[in-house]
């Protein structure tokens, strides 16, 4: 995997541009990825509503559901979905509405700083192997376009919104993609 510098985008993602993004800080460097967890609707796979809620076209009669968040204007940088297929939906040079309310380090407006990654998946069942390499080589993939971040820059939406945001929850094996990324690195 690549990322263009003139675009930010990745070469193995589809783009979809979702409107809910904005320029970052100027100065701002980016030296933060923050993994997250989403199915919608809860615990179920597939389907058009993940794109749909990124670029505000929930349909809020399509399940119970969706009346609490067809109004939220959110986005992340990327999907990966089950089958490791990946949607980007903000460029990496651009502010993805992925973190809400956030602090990391001592530092607020985790959105500012960072890349916000969303795993198709639940907080507690397993998610796929082939998201797992697929998260590990756009990890690479950006660190490589984005020196700024630092091989420990890695955390998940519950840690920098605890108490408001639990994923990728306990499902999501850390020490396993940390060893993915240490064996892509001694390669």
């Amino acid at each position: 995997m690549r990322i263009e510098p003139a675009t930010g985008l990745l070469d193995a993602a589809e783009y979809r541009p979702s409107p809910n993004c904005d320029d970052r800080p100027t100065g701002q460097p980016v030296d933060l990825i923050v993994i997250h967890g989403i199915s919608l609707p809860p615990g179920q796979f597939g389907g058009p509503w993940i794109n749909a809620l990124f670029a505000n076209t929930l349909d809020p009669a399509a399940h119970p559901y969706f009346r609490g968040i067809a109004g939220l204007q959110v986005s992340a940088h990327l999907l990966i979905r089950r089958n490791g297929e990946i949607t980007q939906y903000v460029p990496f040079h651009r502010r993805a509405w992925h973190a809400g309310e956030s602090v990391y380090a001592g530092r607020p407006r985790c959105n500012d700083f960072s890349i916000g990654i969303e795993l198709e998946g639940t907080d507690h069942l397993s998610y796929d192997d082939r998201q797992y390499s697929r998260l590990a080589a756009a990890i690479i993939a950006l660190r490589a376009a984005y020196p700024t971040i630092p091989p420990d820059r890695l955390a998940g939406h519950s840690e920098i919104a605890p108490g408001r945001k639990t994923d990728p929850g306990p499902a999501f094996d850390w020490v396993r993609l940390r060893q993915l990324l240490r064996d892509a690195a001694t390669r």
